[in-house]
């Protein structure tokens, strides 16, 4: 196995140095250095929907690089403005204005300052056990101690509530609400599956005290749930939507969309000198086109529910649930899943924790079936066999 040599990178602090060096990839089959195969069950943090490199965003991408690479915003692109249609045709008609960035984080930043604005007011109602990105905002909305507390003191008027608890949301909603911020599955937070109750509850109360409801669908988006955005299983609509990871096939991008009406209420600015960059917007019209093309949607409901049915019946001794949604899965284990992820890598497969317990598998949802029925098996194999 090949070890990294770098110090540093994109990952800082304790716990972040990685013995794996990947160097290619090709849909859901990834290279380390020395040539050995994996399967991507997770590597990709769900940016990779479309897989490693898919064909057409790189020659979108590569396209875009030859016409122009870069263009401030105060200026107008055709490919932006298409990649803005394209979006907002997949979305209900309530929605009609997008501020484009370049993670999932700092579309939460944007939707938190929106938020405040447009309402004036200053608090910010999250869940418990939800994630929702490591910049001082969104990690005030963040729930996890150990993330929030070398960091403290944070932003102020935060405050979480039990997820899935309609009477603890609606007790916490209040006139000065700006924002009710909640993940439709919570991802990082051990992939929990919102109830239709309370998000219905979530969306009542925002309307009963003038508040915003938003749903950080970073991860959920473009088809990870099997739909083409989780919000769309409850049929609840929300205020704001947050998107990023998977939206550009790979390319660096955050968008977090809202309403007109609530745009009217903005006051002061926000900017992000890199949003909305041509690169980004191509390979974001490239993705959006083949996730719709290829119904990819509705390819991870379906193969979701097959590993459902395949991860059924694992051991009660070993396991407390497996649970999750589309190709968003969740092996809650009665131990921690440090060994399991291990014992995966070493059989070929790269899975991701969500948590100290439980076993998340968050693969491409281009995966080939053949190679989505042996990460499978393995998966039943470690944690049934030890």
């Amino acid at each position: 196995m090949s070890e990294a040599t770098a110090p540093t990178g994109p990952e800082f602090g304790e716990g972040t140095h990685r013995t794996l060096t990947i160097v290619r990839g090709e849909g859901a089959r990834l290279w380390d250095a020395d040539g050995r195969s994996y399967v991507d069950l997770g590597a990709s943090h769900g940016v990779g929907n479309l897989g490693a490199s898919p064909p057409e965003v790189v020659a979108a991408v590569a396209e875009q690089a030859r016409t122009l690479l870069y263009l401030g915003t105060g200026y107008g692109n055709p490919v932006r403005d298409d990649f803005l249609a394209a979006l907002l045709r997949l979305l209900p008609p309530s929605f009609g204005r997008v501020f484009l960035s370049n993670s999932g984080t700092e579309s939460v930043e944007a939707a938190i300052k929106i938020a405040r604005s447009a309402t004036g007011r200053p608090k910010v109602v999250a869940a418990m056990r939800g994630f929702h990105g490591r910049t001082l905002g969104a990690l005030s909305a963040t729930w996890r101690k150990e993330l929030r507390a070398p960091f403290e003191p944070l932003v102020p008027e935060f405050v979480h509530v039990p997820f899935n608890d309609p009477a603890a949301v609606e007790a916490a909603v209040d006139e000065r609400t700006a924002l009710v911020l909640l993940e439709p599955v919570q991802g990082e937070g051990g992939v929990h599956v919102a109830t239709g109750e309370f998000l219905r509850a979530a969306r009542a109360a925002a309307d009963r005290s003038g508040a915003l409801l938003g749903f950080d669908e970073v991860q959920t988006g473009v088809g990870r749930t099997g739909r083409m955005f989780a919000f769309e299983h409850w049929g609840v609509v929300p205020d704001v939507l947050t998107l990023a990871k998977s939206l550009a096939g790979g390319v660096p991008i955050g968008a977090t969309v809202t309403t007109p009406e609530v745009e009217a209420r903005f006051r002061g600015s926000h900017h992000s000198t890199f949003g909305g960059n041509p690169l980004a917007c191509a390979a974001g019209l490239a993705a959006l086109r083949v996730a719709v093309r290829d119904r990819l949607p509705e390819r991870a409901e379906r193969l979701g529910r097959h590993a459902l049915d395949r991860l059924a019946g694992l051991p009660s001794d070993r396991v407390r649930e497996v649970r999750g949604l589309g190709l968003l899965l969740g092996v809650d284990l009665r131990e921690r899943v440090a060994p399991a992820l291990a014992a995966l890598e070493a059989r070929g497969f790269l899975a991701l924790p969500a948590g100290a317990t439980v076993l998340r598998l968050l693969p491409p949802l281009v995966i080939e079936e053949a190679d989505w029925d042996a990460g499978l098996a393995a998966v039943r194999e470690v944690v049934a066999g030890g």
